[in-house]
């Protein structure tokens, strides 16, 4: 989720009840303790109380790096700026990440993520606590319980789940049963990850996974009214009616606005097609609003060719 995850989405994503918590882009940790201000410009919220979104819903602080020595003083310097948690990053498939042995490139020595997260831990010290992400492995799934056991071991309180490997990168489909194979192998609470897209694909990721808790990713940028639609069905037992375009394109707008408060058009437009494009997966008639604007290059003209003219009534039902 690098450079699409930042205060102003989260803020847009949790406006609807949905989420229980939010979590940074990551803190790209290598040799060094990080001053202050790299901590605020990902998690601009740490310079509040709580450390939450607008409407309340906590943000927790990811890490990403190899070094245990550079982690342990880089957790407690977020520590010391007020953060909720430390999570450590063991997922990014990217391939610039791996290669700068970070993010997934860990899942292939188990003992290399055992003693990342016991040195964030002992740094902590029980005062906050230390959460992981990780893959099914890197190449395989054969070190994927090895690897789940290694961040338990090294004193994660939670771990979340993706469900394929590094190799595999966000190719269909996430192995939830894997997911649960691992679940079962320890203590510590499993979050299971990836390919959750709809109510349906919710319930089964729960199902096979035997996890109580699922994280969304890209699929919370796809439908920004997922995770409400979850929740109502949990309290409810009712389904919502699936999201229209107007609605998607309603917080794209909505975002622009903001956006453009402090940064140039051009940066928002780009911001604005990089969000199109992910609203695009999974949805056919996203993809043809995006392929239809994908070339224009002035912001105006862009938001006003996402959605044709709607009436008053229209406009207040798809408001966000």
């Amino acid at each position: 989720m690098e450079g699409v995850i930042d205060a102003l989405t989260r803020d847009l994503l949790t406006r609807r009840a949905g989420f229980d918590w939010t979590v940074t882009e990551f803190v790209r940790v290598v040799d060094t303790r990080l001053p202050p201000r790299v901590f605020y410009k990902h998690c601009p919220e740490l310079e509040k109380r709580p450390v939450a979104t607008p409407s309340g819903i906590p943000v927790h602080l990811q890490l990403l790096g190899s070094d245990p020595t550079a982690l342990a003083e880089n957790a407690r310097q977020a520590l010391a700026l007020g953060a909720l948690s430390v999570d450590l990053n063991f997922g990014c498939p990217a391939k610039l990440v791996n290669r700068h042995d970070g993010g997934a490139s860990l899942l292939r020595r188990p003992e290399r993520v055992y003693q990342a997260v016991k040195a964030v831990a002992d740094a902590l010290e029980g005062q906050i606590p230390v959460t992981a992400k990780i893959r099914l492995g890197f190449s395989n799934r054969q070190l994927a319980v090895a690897c789940a056991q290694a961040t338990q071991a090294g004193g994660a309180s939670r771990l979340v789940v993706h469900g394929r490997t590094r190799d595999e990168g966000y190719r269909p489909p996430a192995h939830w049963e894997w997911i649960g194979r691992v679940r079962q192998q320890v203590s510590i609470p499993v979050v299971a990850n990836g390919d959750i897209w709809t109510l349906e694909a919710y319930w089964k990721a729960r199902t096979l996974s035997g996890c109580s808790d699922v994280m969304l990713g890209r699929s919370a940028l796809a439908d920004p009214w997922l995770a409400p639609r979850i929740r109502h069905w949990q309290q409810t037992g009712e389904r919502l009616p699936e999201t229209t375009w107007p609605m998607r394109a309603s917080v794209i707008k909505e975002y622009a606005r903001l956006q453009r408060q402090h940064l140039p058009d051009r940066i928002v437009v780009s911001l604005v097609k990089q969000w199109l494009a992910q609203m695009r997966q999974g949805n056919e008639e996203a993809n043809q609003h995006f392929q239809r604007v994908k070339r224009l290059t002035d912001l105006d003209t862009l938001l006003q060719s996402l959605v044709p003219d709607t009436t008053p009534a229209e406009r207040l039902a798809v408001s966000i």
